[in-house]
């Protein structure tokens, strides 16, 4: 059966699974920002000291990133369907847990335990997708994805702010729950449950790796506000270094059955799309940690209406990410993520300029767009491009990886930029807030280019043809 209007060549069946896979990383991804504008707020009615504040944005991110190859895990195991619509009944009860805590402390717990359910999610949405799109048809889907999810990213900010301004900080909590239980009332519905691997889990594999993650995750959050010298710092990354290397012999001992079986690395291209990753994601959330406290701190506006100001940026990526995808069966992934990320370096140059001369927001716009519309172009390519590097029943791993490089990547660009903008810039004055600024944006736009650099590495348009060709055979022999 052939898709409607909106979605051709779709069956009806394909639209639940991408309407539902991004209705879900929506709210999970849209939760690691979402937060930022409520701090204030928070401070006040909580009595929060700053640095519980920085847990209640920090929980969300390490029980996310340490448990994401996990949750890929036990989706494979007891299939994914089953442990998608866990994690959304997770993410929605520690949602209620924050929306109904009496103090920082809980409200902290109930963080972690999102970041939980946020782990079973991601992986598993892009395991779905891998699974229910044949090769010509998931480039287009991935760019849909990458819209809606990489909205969540940009539009944090200003949903946020409408909520406190609007309601409460509770309600960027409650609103959660109504999401989580239609969607996993819906996927229990629409979606069929796929085969499952009949290998047992790799329990300490994921141990190993959780650990590992939780380890260098913990070091990069501290080192800015400890001091990267700092024993507590040292010894977090240096453990997890240690970790991360006894996760990697363990699964060269567990060859099939691994958490990561070696040999997803024998390709080239996957480890250029995954480094790839994680290069345009630290570069994308250092940008964004600052963008909106620029428009607080230096023109004196709201939450909402720095969130506001961010639209160009926001939209652009919205619609561009969908054309972006279809177009990847055509021109392969290498062009659209080496031209896409080379644009937004020159976008976020460009605005850097601005941001030194004082420049009236008006200047603003069409950076804002360039930028917005190159990261659209990469996005969805680097995810087709991991994906069609691996075997159908690998896609959980895959996305599971891509999603843990992902959001390391975010914090690696966090700790990154704060560590530039305190030695160049500070909170002073709104001067000296500028000139922090400018420098981190100089630095996103090198984080891009190096991007499009490793980007040279994926697949062009007539070994993206005879790729998909050897799939379409395959699958027909």
């Amino acid at each position: 059966m052939q898709g409607d209007k909106q979605f051709p060549g779709f069956t009806p069946s394909q639209r639940w699974v991408l309407g539902l896979a991004a209705a879900g990383s929506f709210m999970a991804v849209l939760d690691a920002m979402v937060v930022t504008t409520a701090l204030d707020t928070l401070r006040h009615e909580l009595s929060a000291s700053v640095a519980a504040l920085e847990w209640t944005v920090n929980a969300y991110s390490l029980s996310f990133a340490a448990l994401l190859m996990t949750g890929a895990a036990l989706g494979d195991r007891f299939g994914r369907r089953r442990m998608y619509v866990l994690g959304l009944l997770l993410f929605a009860l520690a949602s209620a847990a924050c929306a109904a805590a009496p103090s920082t402390a809980w409200l902290i717990a109930g963080r972690a335990v999102q970041g939980m359910g946020a782990a079973l999610v991601m992986p598993i949405a892009m395991a779905l997708l891998g699974a229910a799109f044949p090769p010509p048809q998931r480039a287009r889907a991935l760019g849909i994805f990458s819209g809606i999810t990489g909205l969540a990213v940009l539009s944090g900010p200003l949903f946020g702010g409408a909520i406190v301004q609007g309601l409460a900080w509770q309600w960027i909590f409650w609103i959660n729950l109504p999401v989580a239980l239609a969607v996993a009332w819906l996927m229990l519905l629409k979606v069929p449950e796929g085969k499952t691997l009949s290998a047992p889990l790799d329990l300490r594999g994921a141990g190993l790796m959780s650990a590992s993650l939780l380890g260098l995750v913990w070091g990069l959050v501290h080192g800015n506000r400890a001091g990267w010298g700092s024993a507590e710092v040292l010894t977090s990354l240096g453990a997890g270094a240690v970790l991360g290397a006894a996760f990697v012999a363990s699964q060269r001992v567990n060859t099939w059955d691994a958490m990561i079986p070696p040999r997803l690395f024998r390709s080239p291209v996957l480890a250029a799309g995954l480094t790839v990753s994680l290069l345009l994601t630290a570069s994308l959330f250092g940008t964004l940690f600052f963008m909106a406290q620029f428009f607080q701190v230096t023109r004196g506006l709201s939450p909402l209406s720095a969130g506001a100001s961010m639209l160009p940026w926001t939209a652009t990526l919205f619609l561009v990410a969908p054309v972006a995808g279809a177009m990847i069966t055509r021109i392969g992934e290498r062009a659209l993520v080496v031209a896409g990320l080379g644009i937004q370096a020159g976008g976020m140059a460009w605005l850097a300029v601005l941001v030194r001369a004082d420049a009236p927001y008006t200047l603003w716009v069409v950076p804002l767009m360039i930028a917005g519309a190159g990261i659209s172009m990469a996005m969805p390519a680097v995810q087709s491009a991991v994906l069609a590097e691996v075997a159908p029943s690998d896609m959980g791993k895959a996305a599971g990886l891509f999603n843990t490089l992902r959001q390391l990547g975010g914090v690696i660009g966090v700790a990154l930029v704060v560590a530039v903008f305190t030695r160049v810039g500070g909170y002073g004055s709104a001067q000296q807030f500028s000139a922090g600024f400018a420098t981190v944006l100089g630095v996103c736009a090198a984080l891009s280019l190096a991007g499009a650099a490793v980007g040279l590495r994926l697949k062009g348009r007539g070994q993206r043809a005879a790729a998909s060709n050897a799939n379409v055979h395959g699958a027909k022999s």
